[in-house]
């Protein structure tokens, strides 16, 4: 066991190192800019080696049952880093940032979206309780936190916020970079789009805010510092929205329409 765990530290620092080296890349389709980030390249890199044709010898062991069981289990830990270096960036324009912050808070509305929204496509699809974890948010640390902790990741709830995580890292930080620029275009204010990229999200937070910055890089410091305080207050205030809002509402919505689709075949 302490040979595979070994083996895993080993893979995840080559994998990092990777991403790293190939960095942030800018891909530009007309006047919009896609920002893909290391990140992206990681996730990415981590799926495809685990493919089961290719998850054999070494690679069989770095994806063992118990590495799996592990990184599920910590995952968490990992983003606690990301929560101080928001602190870090907010601080310095803490005081412009108190100013409006009242505005921030009006993104919190947002966080049923996925629940009103996103439950009845998803079990309209045919999706059963996978659909709750799927729902439940941006299937970002909050949600995966909540999920893993009242069903753990091997439910089928786990599954669906776990599904939803990886396919917002791969795609969500790719589409805010695209969907920035172009509210831009159209005439919104870049501190309201900077306020907006706080979505509970570090990957897509950093895509749309580069994303900003390599259009209006004079207002770097207001951009990335807007960006981190809308992303630290959806993680604060975000988790307690979900808690008393967003999970009463979805057990609610999720009896109800399954309830009805019961009703629904039993008639047919």
């Amino acid at each position: 066991m302490k040979k595979e765990f070994g083996l895993m530290i080993f893979f995840v620092v080559l994998i990092v190192s990777v991403a790293e080296l190939i960095g942030m890349q800018f891909i530009s389709i007309g006047s919009t800019t896609i920002t893909v980030l290391p990140l992206v390249f990681a996730v990415l890199l981590t799926m495809i080696f685990g493919l089961p044709v290719l998850r054999k010898g070494i690679l069989k062991k770095v994806y063992s049952k118990n590495n799996i069981n592990f990184s599920a289990k910590y995952l968490l830990y990992i983003m606690l880093p990301l929560m101080a270096r928001y602190g870090a960036d907010v601080a310095p324009r803490l005081r412009e940032i108190l100013s409006v912050g009242w505005v921030f808070l009006f993104q919190e509305l947002g966080n049923v979206g996925t629940v009103l929204i996103g439950l009845p496509v998803a079990i309209l699809i045919g999706l059963k309780r996978e659909a709750i974890g799927a729902t439940l948010g941006l299937g970002r640390e909050g949600e995966l936190a909540y999920i893993s902790e009242k069903y753990t990741l091997d439910s089928p709830e786990g599954r669906g916020v776990l599904s939803l995580y990886l396919i917002g890292t791969l795609f969500g930080s790719i589409f805010f970079s695209i969907f920035a620029p172009v509210l831009l275009s159209v005439g919104f204010d870049y501190r309201a789009l900077a306020m907006s990229s706080g979505v509970g999200s570090a990957s897509m937070m950093a895509a749309a805010s580069s994303s900003l910055v390599a259009i209006y890089p004079e207002q770097e410091t207001t951009i990335l510092s807007y960006a981190a305080a809308s992303q630290l207050l959806t993680s604060f205030i975000g988790t307690y929205t979900m808690v008393f809002v967003a999970v009463p509402l979805q057990r609610f919505m999720y009896n109800f329409l399954t309830r009805r689709s019961e009703n629904g075949k039993e008639a047919n």
